[in-house]
């Protein structure tokens, strides 16, 4: 679609308001992945003129193999896959020690600002791309509970094969790379620093100086 590379999460952020133009001053949020959404998330949602929030999700991985995931939760919400193998006990520990980790991850960079209530609005998910997406989808699989009036996920870099599933998990898909020689998000920008904690800090406050 591009020419495969972009030069940093800057350029991939003014590719991307340009393709939600038509969201500009609408009832819409922009909510972004910590950390390396963020700095996208952030100049969307100020081309856009749109409040920014973040969106703080978990897995849950087996007891027996932790990068498979049989579930995942956020803050307020969860979603579990049937596995009768895995004892309840387990799950509920996880739900809780998982939920403490997103709840103090969210006043370290939110503060004392409540949530931003998504009911009935334009749900922007910004994320700096794609690798598998299974926390994502569980993401918007929690968030559709909260009853957005519509869910739109944009992001610069994703693999090939992954288009279809977010096209149909999604009310629209915004990308502007979607490789079929996929290598890391990270192996498309030509510059793709480590965002850091204080730097998510400051741009919320940057972004939302009135919350």
């Amino acid at each position: 679609m591009y020419n495969e590379m972009l030069k940093d999460r800057t350029e991939a952020a003014l590719l991307l308001s340009e393709k939600l133009k038509k969201y500009q001053n609408s009832n819409s949020v922009v909510l972004a992945v910590p950390r390396g959404g963020v700095p996208i998330g952030a100049i969307i949602a100020q081309k856009l003129g749109l409040p920014l929030d973040i969106i703080l999700s978990k897995k849950i991985g087996h007891p027996d193999n932790k990068e498979f995931a049989i579930g995942a939760v956020s803050m307020d919400s969860m979603l579990i896959d049937e596995h009768p193998e895995v004892p309840r006990e387990y799950i509920e520990r996880e739900i809780v020690r998982l939920r403490k980790l997103l709840q103090e991850k969210y006043k370290l960079y939110m503060h004392q600002r409540k949530p931003i209530d998504i009911k009935d609005k334009n749900i922007i998910i910004i994320d700096d791309g794609i690798a598998t997406g299974n926390t994502l989808l569980v993401s918007i699989a929690m968030l559709r509970r909260k009853e957005p009036a519509k869910i739109i996920v944009a992001v610069p870099v994703l693999p090939y094969d992954t288009v279809k599933t977010f096209e149909e998990n999604t009310d629209e898909f915004i990308y502007l790379i979607a490789s079929k020689y996929f290598r890391g998000v990270g192996g498309f920008y030509e510059e793709f620093d480590q965002v850091e904690d204080h730097e998510v800090i400051q741009l919320l406050l940057d972004t939302n100086p009135n919350q």
